[in-house]
């Protein structure tokens, strides 16, 4: 507990909150918006409530789609210009909302990726680590250990997916489920592993004095420094995206089924920062990813579109959080209200241009920010 009282109390006190609310710390406004010659145009867009209205996405940037709820955001990012550009790029995808046709020079865009916020994997076994590929690497480790050599483990034996260094009781899944004919199953922890979900011989193999356990419950802040410490720079770095989008917090072998929709968003984000440069630029579209954010955790999810957008990427965003809101390069906004007044092309262009549009709903709230 932080801090608790009136909003007066907080502001007093020194909680991460009371900060960003007094403004001690602050989500600064870009010093200059980024301009392109690259763009992806929408011509005639009339899916549901869209007004046939023509829409220019400039690429290599951050383009914010705003306005308010039922204005057409969600209809013209996910339903015209993911499904047309996906089918423009590999031919198939599903068949996008109704428009006239897509223009623009979008050449140098080689992938779309809409990174939505589903799970990350439907198996209890499924887990952070695993997904930005890190835990091959921490598998091939131990599975080089004085030990494991003498006992001919390879790195399979570290796995909870395969037989073999797996509790056969539970198949590594450190829980047994009893199935109830007329009330919810009962999920009760494996007696034999005690939840540990591996063989009692291969938790005997340890690198720095930590067995496989150990590492996959350390928080991804604590396995950074751990592996930095004993000097395995490529699994620290293989988990630097992850704290460097916030979820520094969440241990290594998590269950996917216990992260929140954000959190699985910004993992999948984690996963394409962790990628590198490569050559193939690619457009991602998020939907509405500061739900369930601090001001301090927009702070670091701004600071990963920033790094996607410098590796030559563009970023799409469906948002109606101010903070993230006054950051962008560009904005789109549609209205002027939502349903059947909504869908129209209130205004477009840099927030400070947004401002000044007496139109925008937007635009007013946007005011105070700038």
């Amino acid at each position: 507990m932080v801090a608790t009282g009136t909003y007066k109390d907080i502001l007093a006190s020194n909680s991460l909150t009371a900060q960003y609310l007094n403004e001690t710390l602050k989500i600064e406004v870009p010093k200059k918006r980024r301009t392109s010659k690259y763009s992806l145009d929408i011509i005639g867009a009339r899916e549901n409530n869209l007004k046939n209205i023509n829409v220019s996405f400039p690429l290599g940037m951050l383009t914010v789609i705003t306005g308010v709820s039922g204005s057409g955001k969600s209809t013209l990012v996910k339903k015209i210009v993911y499904p047309a550009l996906q089918k423009e790029l590999t031919g198939f995808g599903d068949k996008p909302g109704q428009f006239t046709e897509l223009k623009g020079n979008y050449s140098n865009v080689k992938h779309i990726e809409f990174v939505d916020q589903n799970p990350i994997g439907r198996s209890s076994r499924s887990n952070p680590v695993t997904y930005i590929k890190a835990y091959d690497d921490i598998r091939a480790l131990y599975s080089k250990q004085k030990l494991s050599t003498i006992r001919n483990y390879a790195a399979k034996h570290f796995s909870f997916n395969v037989d073999g260094g797996r509790c056969e009781t539970c198949k590594g899944e450190g829980e047994v489920t009893i199935e109830m004919q007329f009330m919810a199953d009962v999920h009760l922890e494996c007696e034999t592993c005690k939840g540990k979900r591996f063989k009692k011989e291969v938790l005997e193999v340890t690198f720095a004095d930590k067995n496989i356990d150990d590492i996959l419950n350390m928080t991804i802040d604590d396995a950074i420094v751990f592996f930095d410490e004993n000097h395995v720079t490529k699994i620290k770095t293989k988990l630097q995206p992850l704290q460097d989008v916030g979820l520094g917090y969440v241990t290594l072998g998590q269950s996917s089924s216990t992260l929140s929709g954000g959190e699985a968003q910004r993992i999948k984000l984690a996963s394409f920062l962790g990628k590198g440069n490569t050559k193939e630029t690619a457009l991602f579209v998020f939907d509405e990813p500061t739900t369930g954010l601090h001001f301090h955790d927009i702070k670091k999810l701004l600071k990963s579109f920033n790094a996607l957008i410098e590796k030559g990427h563009s970023i799409i965003v469906v948002e109606h959080n101010l903070e993230l809101i006054k950051c962008a390069d560009y904005i789109i906004d549609l209205g002027p209200t939502g349903g059947e007044y909504g869908g129209h092309l209130v205004a477009s262009g840099t927030p400070e241009e947004i401002v000044k549009v007496k139109a925008s709903e937007t635009g007013k709230y946007l005011q105070e920010k700038l």
